[in-house]
């Protein structure tokens, strides 16, 4: 499996999980499911896109990840505010989330000019 040799596919998982422990006590169990499934889904898109045969489906699964990644922070921020998530952990994990997406930005411009390459 190609995905679990990315560096940005580990960093995700890692998250998710922590999501996983910091909100594991939180009693709104909607709040809790959608967190952690944005959490979740980031890891996931990135890891079925790279198993696409295809680059432009490989792109877009990147960018479903960046998309829920976006999703994932603004739970993280509306958690900070209401009390579900620690404020030091969830500025962490607000960091970590923007690392994530810088990576993925970097990945896909990689990918869109492999892409651009095999189309001349």
């Amino acid at each position: 499996m190609r995905f679990e040799k990315l560096g940005v596919w580990k960093r995700a998982c890692r998250l998710s999980s922590d999501i996983y422990k910091q909100t594991k006590l939180v009693r709104d169990f909607g709040f809790r499911d959608q967190i952690t499934r944005s959490a979740l889904s980031v890891a996931s898109n990135i890891a079925e896109g790279e198993e696409r045969n295809s680059l432009k489906e490989n792109i877009r699964f990147l960018y479903c990840a960046k998309g829920s990644l976006a999703e994932l922070l603004t739970q993280i921020y509306i958690g900070m505010d209401v009390g579900y998530i620690h404020k030091e952990s969830g500025r962490e994990a607000i960091v970590e989330s923007k690392q994530i997406a810088a990576m993925l930005s970097r990945l896909i411009q990689v990918k869109q000019e492999q892409l651009r390459r095999t189309e001349r």
